[in-house]
């Protein structure tokens, strides 16, 4: 142990970012390898959302039970034993070094005004917000905002494909899988092992992990009280998620099937009858009316 641990620490940062990028890749080549092997017979009768769905329950129940044994544990100490303060700053720390892909993403879809404000946002909380351990930019007005690559493509009319689960990584889709690079080479900690080596960004990688994961303990807990199938809780909240996102909050009203409400039943025009209303059943109505 202590001979691995020397190894990685002495590791040049070059190689380690390149390390971790081809477990990523590899990560995930696997697992789109997998999705993509389903014979035409296993595509029958499948749910067009998620048509991989025994690939992803299998994935969905690896990173669950790594979850439990592994991050659960270390979040909850976590949680009990920071304080609130020391938890915020520490979250508006790593909001602040991944901000830059919102500020990309603002641009490529066409929120100019938007991309500017995020940029002087960005700069004010690295300054005066200290590397921003202090969110001193929403103080003067300058809103938070949540873009990524998936969704700059979902704006420019991609489709979002089937739904994935990622190991580790958790929910996707084809479409926001294709933006895991984009967010990775956008977020200012993929540079720290160049200016500080691998002995801090290590750690700070390793921490970012905890509190994104105690940030998650929330709706980790309604999921395990309230769901009685948590990987289809997890999938379609995650899905209403996505398009929320991509419709800046607004997504647009989606009804029942348009051709079972053609027509508004209750609605009633003095010329029209009531399905399967009687001729006489509504002249006795009318005569008690009157």
């Amino acid at each position: 142990m202590n001979a691995q641990f020397f190894l990685i620490k002495n590791l040049n940062p070059w190689t380690l970012n390149r390390l971790i990028r081809f477990i990523f890749l590899s990560m995930c080549c696997a697992f789109l390898l997998g999705c993509s092997s389903m014979s035409k017979k296993d595509a029958v009768d499948v749910d067009p959302i998620d048509p991989h769905e025994d690939i992803n329950r299998v994935s969905y129940d690896f990173t669950d039970k790594v979850d439990r044994v592994l991050f659960e544990p270390v979040a909850d100490a976590y949680a009990d034993y920071v304080p609130d303060a020391a938890q915020r700053s520490i979250g508006n720390f790593y909001d602040n070094l991944s901000y830059p892909n919102v500020v990309l993403n603002a641009f490529l879809q066409g929120k100019v005004k938007q991309g500017f404000f995020d940029g002087l946002r960005f700069a004010v909380n690295s300054t005066i917000g200290m590397l921003g351990l202090f969110d001193m930019a929403t103080h003067m007005g300058l809103e938070k905002h949540d873009e990524d690559f998936g969704q700059t493509l979902a704006v420019w009319g991609v489709d979002s494909g089937s739904y994935l689960f990622i190991p580790i990584l958790g929910p996707s889709s084809k479409r926001d899988v294709i933006g895991v690079p984009v967010t990775v080479v956008t977020n200012m900690l993929f540079y720290a092992g160049y200016v500080v080596g691998a002995p801090v960004f290590i750690p700070l990688t390793v921490l970012g992990a905890i509190d994104k994961r105690a940030r998650l303990a929330g709706p980790m807990r309604i999921r395990d009280q309230a769901a009685l199938d948590p990987y289809l809780f997890v999938r379609e909240a995650s899905l209403q998620q996505r398009e929320f996102l991509i419709y800046d909050g607004n997504p647009p009203l989606k009804l029942y099937d348009e051709e079972v409400f053609l027509d508004n039943p209750f609605d009633v025009k003095p010329g029209n009858k009531i399905p399967g209303a009687e001729t006489s059943g509504n002249n006795k109505l009318e005569q008690a009316v009157e």
